[in-house]
């Protein structure tokens, strides 16, 4: 085990009329930005590193579904978004001495076949997986490495073809 890195894995939503999967796709890397609950930027801030594996989730649609996976490129830096006034995740609170706000920046890696809410559901290899859990709104959960290899093959991915 010594030197060996750390891997975490971490599910992260999107809504599909804000920022689609296919457009992770065409631009190849995106910042994650506009995160405004202090649980997810402490996420972001201290536990996603490079190379992390992310579920890339589409909320807000009928029915909300992973999409893709994509992985951690860029650790977590200030959310320039938060001090732009003309931004709609502008907060006048954010300043470069104590910006408040942090993104990380993810690739993406494979598109896997959708993997609706109801399937995650019905599927008890998942129970206790954050995403699953009543009052669970998080836009940036963790994940366990279980649950991420049987997402990953729920999608028509083997694990370990990432």
């Amino acid at each position: 085990m010594h030197g060996e890195v750390m891997v975490n894995y971490w599910l992260m939503k999107s809504e599909l009329d804000v920022y689609p999967w296919s457009q992770l796709v065409e631009d190849k890397t995106t910042h994650w930005d506009g995160v405004r609950n202090y649980q997810a930027r402490n996420i972001m801030r201290d536990d996603m590193k490079n190379g992390d594996w992310v579920l890339f989730y589409h909320s807000n649609c009928k029915p909300p579904h992973v999409a893709g996976v994509a992985k951690v490129c860029k650790e977590g830096y200030p959310d320039f978004t938060a001090q732009d006034p003309e931004s709609k995740y502008f907060d006048e609170k954010a300043t470069p001495e104590n910006p408040r706000w942090i993104m990380v920046d993810i690739e993406a890696i494979k598109e896997i076949e959708a993997v609706g809410l109801p399937e995650l559901r019905a599927n008890p290899s998942l129970e206790g997986m954050p995403l699953l859990q009543r009052g669970q709104r998080l836009s940036v959960q963790p994940v366990s490495a279980e649950h991420f290899a049987v997402v990953c093959q729920m999608g028509g991915l083997n694990s370990n073809c990432l």
